[in-house]
């Protein structure tokens, strides 16, 4: 397969239709994906779609270049619809190193250890972000400008327990939960509620096609916090958003890490996902997952990062053979990374992914 296609025919009716169990279900298997770092989209726009990129600014000039540049990228690649996500300014302590693979030249992530809320006064203290200071220009940018056949599927950048965890830290929402369930509760709430205002305002948008948010709530042996607490503080949240989404006749699909057995029936029978995507080969393949759970939600991904990222073309070619032959026939199935495309995942294997999926439709 030549990529990037000279006739792109994205069909995104088509797309929800196949993961929804429709009519179309096994008519072919789709490309799916849940982020591609700017590192690795931007050669391919570069080199292969041949056009100048351009990093967002604070202007609108730069902001809508780069949007066109991601919307020809997905166009391009053969994919029925443009992911994106942005997010309210949340504060909360990070950490960096330095990593050669990333644009910045560093990576940053969650301080485990000190949050930004500790005490009902940290609480009372933290500046909040409004919704109303959000800017949703992307988000409309894209739904006026989309491709002929394209659908837009989006999110808040974060779920409920991944802000939760990062502006208490890892380690001091465990501490709290125990020593000061209320904070815990006023914290996620407080969280819950913006997020609710923001998706709002993102359903509003005529061209979205699914609502497809991110909350890591699970490690490879289990889920970070007790099943139960999760069940108490962050599933109803998810279960609101998820309503709210099908109120508009759009479908509800969770990327979350980690090994989620214990809530799974929850996130299914409770919060009403529609389907479900992050697989890693150690914890549940995805085709043992569909095996189990595929007769009630679509299943999204399932290329492990560890193929993509260390494993040679031929490898990754192996692993998406396998899945689409496996996976493909029982349906509602849609083929793309375990988990997304960061930076150190080489251009070239995301490309053999992409490639030997087009190969078999």
């Amino acid at each position: 397969m030549k990529l990037p296609l000279a006739n792109p025919r994205p069909d995104a009716r088509e797309f929800v239709d196949i993961l929804q169990g429709g009519q179309s279900a096994q008519r072919r298997v789709p490309l799916v994906e849940y982020l591609v770092d700017a590192a690795v989209m931007k050669p391919i726009v570069t080199g292969l779609l041949g056009r100048a990129w351009v990093d967002p600014g604070p202007d609108r000039a730069s902001q809508a270049a780069h949007l066109d540049n991601v919307m020809a990228f997905w166009r391009g690649l053969g994919y029925d619809v443009v992911r994106f996500e942005a997010g309210l300014g949340f504060g909360e302590n990070t950490l960096t190193a330095p990593d050669a693979t990333a644009a910045s030249g560093k990576r940053a992530w969650a301080d485990e250890h000190l949050g930004r809320i500790r005490t009902r006064e940290d609480f009372e203290r933290y500046p909040w972000p409004r919704v109303e200071d959000f800017d949703f220009f992307p988000f409309e940018y894209l739904d006026r400008n989309l491709p002929d056949g394209m659908g837009l599927v989006s999110c808040h950048a974060a779920g409920v327990f991944e802000h939760l965890s990062w502006i208490m830290s890892t380690e001091g929402l465990c501490f709290a939960l125990i020593d000061d369930p209320p904070l815990v509760r006023d914290v996620a709430d407080r969280i819950g509620a913006l997020l609710e205002g923001f998706y709002r305002n993102l359903l509003g948008l005529r061209r979205l096609i699914a609502v497809f948010p991110g909350d890591d709530m699970g490690f490879r042996t289990g889920t970070l916090i007790a099943p139960a607490d999760l069940r108490e503080i962050v599933l109803p949240w998810h279960a609101k958003y998820a309503a709210m989404a099908h109120s508009r006749g759009l479908p509800y699909w969770l990327h979350s890490c980690g090994n989620l057995a214990a809530i799974m029936d929850d996130l299914i029978a409770t919060v009403k996902i529609d389907g479900k995507h992050s697989f890693e080969d150690a914890i549940l393949p995805a085709e043992d997952f569909q095996a189990r759970y595929g007769s009630r939600i679509a299943v999204l991904g399932g290329v492990d990062l560890n193929i993509l990222a260390a494993g040679s073309e031929d490898d990754v070619r192996q692993r998406t053979r396998t899945l689409i032959e496996t996976c493909g026939p029982r349906g509602r199935y849609a083929v793309g990374s375990g988990n997304s495309i960061p930076s150190y995942v080489p251009v070239a294997n995301y490309l053999a992914m992409v490639g030997q999926a087009l190969d078999m439709r």
